[in-house]
């Protein structure tokens, strides 16, 4: 067995904050993390541009990200550079999920509350969520739909489950670089059109 040391570049600081970028969204609240990125911003954006990729630091809501750049936005020298991250589209469910939720947490800012996280109750979340499916779906299935739509945004980091008993889900502001205010109504309107659709089709 080859156990020998493999040579590396001297180890830098940021190492490791570049490592979770490429892993996804890094938050304030992951201290460590956030204070690289933050002391070594001018180093990364460097890093990272250099294979067509752009650090986005969104200090009043504490996230950070990595933005693909479009072929639009690229210099024409890097138009051979291929792809590193790809934007899979979410299914329709996991799309209105994201709506829905972004509602609640524009919502949540209008009102100017003192506390930091955005929480809602999944008891909650279903009550918004069934209104767009037939009345006579079968309920369990519709639960167990959106039970499965929010793992798969745990896993993106746009939301987290905060608590079991009742079940709550704290709304990360990722979703506000995902979702905009901007097409936040015009996204529901559609959604609410495919359910109007589909209620008269099972009339």
């Amino acid at each position: 067995m080859d156990d020998r040391t493999v040579e590396l570049p001297e180890f830098r600081e940021w190492s490791a904050a570049a490592v979770r970028l490429l892993q996804g969204v890094v938050y304030h609240d992951d201290e460590t993390t956030w204070n690289q990125i933050l002391n070594h911003r001018s180093t990364l954006d460097e890093y990272f541009g250099r294979i067509a990729l752009q650090l986005i630091v969104d200090h009043p809501d504490g996230f950070a990200y990595l933005k693909q750049l479009t072929a639009e936005e690229l210099p024409r020298e890097y138009e051979g550079v291929p792809k590193l991250t790809r934007n899979t589209p979410l299914s329709y469910g996991a799309s209105l999920l994201c709506v829905l939720l972004r509602e609640e947490l524009r919502r949540f800012e209008d009102e100017e509350v003192q506390n930091e996280r955005c929480v809602i109750l999944a008891a909650e979340l279903y009550e918004q969520w069934k209104m767009f499916f037939p009345p006579a779906e079968d309920e369990v299935k519709q639960r167990r739909d959106l039970d499965r739509h929010l793992r798969t945004l745990d896993e993106l980091k746009f939301v987290r489950k905060v608590n079991e008993n009742p079940e709550e889900w704290e709304i990360r502001r990722i979703l506000k670089a995902r979702v905009t205010a901007a097409d936040l109504e015009s996204l529901k309107e559609q959604f609410l059109t495919a359910a109007r659709r589909a209620k008269s089709g099972n009339s």
